[in-house]
């Protein structure tokens, strides 16, 4: 009896041939698949997804690099917003600069333009925004501060507003998409989009510690800074149109992250003074490494699933910054006793 050795997981009888069937065949090995691991998920909003096969510390170095730019970003903003607004708990959201951005990013979301088109539409709506604020809160030639924060709040209600309506009609799947761009999540941005935001920011945060002295003048109000000689006009659109790039420049490519541009710069006031001198460029620094942080926890706390990196700035920032309140109200009441 003739014994012939096949592939197929079996043995067949075929007439006086027995056909035994093994594992061990002498067909054509398929060619070894090394073991990769790819850590960017696939989401229309990320960015650039990491190739697979691409080996991790790449991955890793493209989001810490991309969670710093946009810390930075967002410190930087947040600067901005409360020197202009003479208020600490100021932060680059209360202008409804953002509120406009998410916005914008969620209709193209909603209408399938892709990934592609989510940050340019992000980017548009963060700039209609502010030429409308800047329209409406301009009286008699110049831009009042506190129109300008009524305003800001009647956008961030209204875009609030028209964003749920979105996700009430939104698909299971653009829905998942719509609240995870809204959390915010730091994204793997391909190397143009990390120069585009890093630059922005280092150009703004450089015409900020120029204008220190500028923005130290306006502590004292607007008529004690047109006293000592400043633009007070001109340094409130510089400071409103740059704070505002960087914050549109975030929502588009990360959506909504709160707390870094609140309470990096308020941190930071307390420890270093109030020259903004100094303070938008240690603001930038410590904005960039406290998000690296934060994205750093958001992906391995609860592993391997991931939490948006904006639900754990509102988490840790958010009860750290009320104790930070607390203390310094304290302080003060020691300090008059």
């Amino acid at each position: 009896m003739r014994v012939t050795v096949g592939v197929a997981g079996m043995v067949k009888p075929a007439g006086k041939t027995v056909v035994i069937v093994s594992p061990a065949a002498s067909a054509p090995e398929a060619p070894a698949v090394k073991p990769t691991v790819q850590v960017e998920r696939a989401l229309p909003v990320c960015g650039t997804p990491v190739k697979v096969g691409a080996p991790v510390w790449v991955a890793a170095a493209m989001v810490m690099a991309a969670a710093a730019v946009l810390g930075a970003a967002l410190a930087v903003a947040g600067v901005g917003f409360q020197a202009l607004l003479r208020n600490p708990l100021a932060d680059p959201y209360v202008l409804g600069v953002s509120g406009g951005a998410s916005l914008a990013g969620a209709l193209a979301l909603a209408a399938g333009i892709g990934a592609a088109g989510v940050p340019v539409a992000a980017f548009a709506g963060a700039l209609a925004t502010l030429a409308a604020l800047e329209r409406l809160a301009r009286v008699g030639g110049r831009t009042n501060v506190y129109t300008l924060l009524l305003t800001g709040a009647i956008f961030n209600a209204t875009s609030a507003a028209l964003l749920l309506f979105l996700q009430t009609f939104a698909s299971g799947e653009e829905l998942h998409a719509l609240i995870f761009y809204l959390m915010g999540r730091v994204p793997v941005l391909p190397g143009w989009q990390l120069a585009l935001v890093g630059g922005a920011t280092a150009v703004v945060a450089l015409l900020f510690a120029a204008r220190g002295r500028d923005l130290n003048a306006l502590a004292l109000g607007e008529e004690g800074a047109a006293q000592l000689g400043v633009d007070v006009e001109g340094l409130k659109r510089t400071v409103l149109v740059g704070a505002s790039l960087l914050t549109g420049l975030a929502v588009a490519r990360a959506g909504m992250i709160g707390f870094v541009g609140l309470v990096v710069p308020h941190l930071l006031r307390l420890l270093f003074g109030p020259d903004h001198r100094r303070l938008v460029l240690v603001s930038a620094l410590a904005g960039a490494a406290g998000l690296v942080v934060a994205d750093l926890a958001a992906r391995t706390l609860a592993a391997p699933r991931e939490l948006p990196v904006g639900a754990v700035t509102a988490l840790v920032g958010g009860p750290f910054f009320l104790v930070l309140l607390r203390r310094q109200g304290r302080r003060s009441v020691g300090g008059n006793g």
